[in-house]
């Protein structure tokens, strides 16, 4: 009877029954990625999906099974060709990095081998931790220093604001909670601060008035006299001011607070000192432009995202803590079932315990082939090449009268607007999202729009590494193209 049962249950897998036909379909595959990155230059930069390939992400769970090469087709026709656009050369929109087919490569490895970098005593878990000592060497952080990858920079400035609550609590807050705090903790930031450092101050259960926003100066960096008196004020009313979030070029502008300064009043006040550097801290390897954020070696903990400078497939960010302990302090959990062993598989570090998440995606691979093949010193060199094409581009608005400079150019943003003389601010800003759109629309080129000091503009981040001087010049003349048209056929008197 149990021979027969045994035979009466057929046990299944997920592998290829023909590892043959898989073979011959990966490989097109291969080879249609070559081409669609080798070609991405003569394709729109971002185009409408169309109804039916909407109603296709629609459809109900797939119940029963289909051929991979139908599967494979419905992602060539329904996917590929509408893309956010980020790899085109003249994606501007955010900042965001390229990728590098290097990488996408690594990612693939990565998944192949399947590893989980919760830690343990495997060659994945080295590459890790290697690829976090390189992070630390690019930015002056010592040896001893700790660090980890992690999703993207949100995750990683939650991790370094995490140690750094912890540590200026002033109380066992893992033991006891915030609300054992005695004193209200105040954290510091310009107001061109980002986003996800509110909602980590608001996740660590402090509350957004405890990040104070600090007025920025006439070139968007952080007042550091304006702290200073903050510091003071809040002292004096109570609170325990805690640390500065420096940034290391803002989002909106490419801003870059003096970090020298803020080190050394973080020295002066015994205030934790972390730096936001998902914009700008891998500036520290680029040969014309690294003096911009002198002071970075002299932070408590740095956040920065090696998927933009460093252009790894998405998503993969890091944070440095120098303080190793406080560091592992902050996170690790001793459980019973991942307990140390003299050898084997569990007689190496656990990385988990220096972040939130237990299971943890292979991210390192992809950047340290690419590191392998290209070499540190040729990413630095991009990195000089697109400040310097941003710089052209500002010049390039600067010689223009219809063109109006909102923000000063400090690293490779760019914030204007197309401004017909005696053109009024409503109009100005209805007129600027409409020239945004049209070159979105037409595939032209993607940009993104913000206010800078109350003022609506354009935004140009130029973070890629097939962007060339010629799609900035084209941005120009199909910016001036537009602009012209909309305001010929009265588009403005319309709104």
């Amino acid at each position: 009877m149990d021979t027969l049962r045994n035979q009466a249950i057929a046990e299944e897998t997920l592998d290829p029954i023909d590892w043959s036909a898989v073979r011959a379909l990966s490989h097109r595959m291969i080879d249609d990625s070559i081409g669609y990155l080798r070609d991405v230059r003569e394709r729109p930069v971002w185009q409408e999906m169309p109804a039916g390939v909407k109603a296709a992400f629609e459809e109900l769970l797939p119940r029963y099974p289909m051929p991979l090469d139908d599967v494979y087709r419905q992602v060539t026709e329904n996917l590929m060709p509408y893309p956010m656009g980020n790899i085109h050369p003249r994606f501007w929109s955010w900042y965001m990095g390229s990728s590098n087919f290097t990488g996408a490569l690594a990612d693939f490895l990565a998944a192949i081998q399947g590893s989980n970098l919760g830690g343990g005593n495997h060659a994945a878990a080295s590459m890790d931790s290697q690829v976090v000592n390189w992070c630390k060497e690019m930015i002056g952080f010592p040896p001893p220093a700790s660090g980890t990858l992690v999703s993207g920079g949100s995750m990683a400035n939650l991790i370094a604001l995490t140690v750094a609550r912890n540590v200026k609590a002033g109380v066992d807050v893992r033991e006891h909670g915030v609300g054992a705090i005695e004193k209200p903790l105040r954290f510091y930031a310009s107001d061109q601060v980002h986003s996800c450092h509110r909602k980590a101050i608001e996740a660590l259960g402090l509350g957004n008035k405890a990040l104070r926003r600090i007025p920025s100066d006439a070139e968007l960096r952080i007042d550091v006299a304006a702290l200073r008196a903050a510091i003071a004020e809040d002292r004096a009313a109570g609170c325990q001011p805690a640390g500065v979030i420096a940034a290391a070029g803002t989002v909106n502008t490419g801003a870059i607070d003096d970090l020298e300064a803020l080190a050394s009043l973080a020295d002066e006040e015994a205030l934790w000192l972390h730096v936001d550097g998902c914009i700008g801290a891998l500036l520290a390897i680029a040969p014309a432009n690294a003096y911009r954020v002198s002071g970075i070696a002299r932070a408590d903990s740095v956040a920065l995202d090696p998927h933009k400078w460093l252009h790894a497939p998405f998503e993969v960010g890091c944070v440095l803590i120098r303080d190793a302990s406080a560091h592992r302090g902050a996170f690790a959990v001793t459980q019973e079932y991942l307990e140390s062993t003299p050898r084997g598989l569990a007689s190496a570090e656990w990385l988990h315990e220096y972040g939130l998440q237990t299971t943890r995606g292979f991210r390192a691979l992809k950047i340290w082939m690419a590191l392998k093949e290209h070499g540190i010193e040729k990413f630095g060199r991009l990195i000089d090449q697109n400040i310097a094409q941003a710089h052209h581009l500002s010049r390039l608005i600067k010689e223009e009268p219809l063109f109006e400079l909102v923000a000063p150019t400090s690293i490779n943003i760019v914030c204007f607007r197309y401004r017909p003389r005696g053109l009024k601010e409503v109009a100005s800003k209805a007129l600027n999202i409409e020239i945004m759109l049209r070159l979105q629309e037409e595939g032209i080129a993607a940009l993104s729009d913000t206010t800078v000091h109350g003022e609506h503009c354009l935004r140009v981040a130029v973070n890629n590494h097939r962007t060339r001087r010629e799609d900035l010049d084209m941005l120009v003349a199909e910016t001036l193209r537009l602009g012209a048209l909309l305001t010929a056929d009265c588009w403005l008197l319309a709104q």
